[in-house]
């Protein structure tokens, strides 16, 4: 339920309900979530302890896998689809760190992402944040296009970070890459972090508490997560692993039981 102080304080918008990226902020530690937020929140902290691995460590491989296409590659041009709440380290710090004239997109169809992100954007040209759905993304390029936001003739990185599991499969979360592979320029990335299913029964249990709550959130194989991928491109090494392990200079000597449970990679078009 809504606390009454905050839906006064916010007339127009919907709180009764949990937000996925109102949620996130919560587990990762920040202050831009209501109450009803908070409550979805506690059932992964006080029932499923241990499950904050998962947030902690697709925050940490999101920003190697940034750190990454910007250090090693021409890619200067970000979209970063369902990108929930700015953070600390969050893409566009990343990126522009190395190269100030970095371009970053951020896209979701949070009302309140879009407020906070466009008030703490505004000071940077360089740095974006429009309200769409990224389950809608002919609306989102046809935008990119119009306002010349992305070039795209020039290569492109596409982030999926932790949204696609938020994706059932009647919605076709393939297609949804797919329809990026085929406007993107080879040597183009996309990344995609994913919960990661070994059909066991903590992935099950969270699944379980994200569809009755939030009517979605898919756990998947990594067959399953390899395939969103589909034709035309290249995933690069180390493949599909736990994010804990993709590219960290410094990995944990042994995965606990829920950080075996989201996974990354990073591909290039061919």
């Amino acid at each position: 339920m809504a606390d009454a102080d905050e839906q006064a304080k916010f007339p127009g918008f919907d709180i009764t309900k949990p937000s996925i990226a109102r949620t996130y902020d919560y587990l990762l530690g920040g202050k831009d979530n209501f109450a009803v937020d908070r409550a979805f929140g506690d059932k992964f902290i006080k029932d499923l302890p241990g499950s904050l691995d998962i947030p902690r460590d697709n925050r940490g491989v999101l920003i190697r896998a940034i750190q990454e296409i910007v250090s090693t590659t021409a890619v200067r041009q970000f979209i970063d689809l369902g990108s929930g709440l700015p953070s600390a380290d969050n893409v566009h710090q990343v990126a522009q760190r190395f190269d100030p004239e970095a371009k970053v997109v951020y896209v979701d169809n949070d009302p309140i992402v879009l407020a906070h992100g466009r008030a703490l954007l505004a000071e940077n040209s360089s740095t974006v944040v429009i309200q769409a759905d990224l389950r809608e993304p002919k609306g989102i390029y046809d935008q990119l296009v119009a306002d010349r936001l992305i070039d795209f003739t020039q290569p492109v990185a596409v982030i999926f970070s932790a949204t696609l599991h938020h994706v059932n499969d009647d919605e076709d979360p393939a297609g949804l890459v797919r329809f990026w592979r085929d406007r993107i320029v080879p040597g183009s990335h996309v990344f995609i972090s994913h919960f990661r299913s070994e059909n066991d029964p903590r992935s099950q249990e969270l699944e379980q508490v994200l569809q009755a709550s939030l009517g979605r959130g898919r756990w998947r194989t990594d067959d399953e997560i390899l395939a969103l991928f589909g034709e035309g491109f290249t995933v690069q090494p180390p493949g599909l692993v736990p994010a804990a392990h993709w590219r960290n200079p410094q990995p944990p000597d042994e995965l606990g039981d829920y950080q075996r449970l989201i996974a990354a990679a990073l591909a290039v078009k061919d």
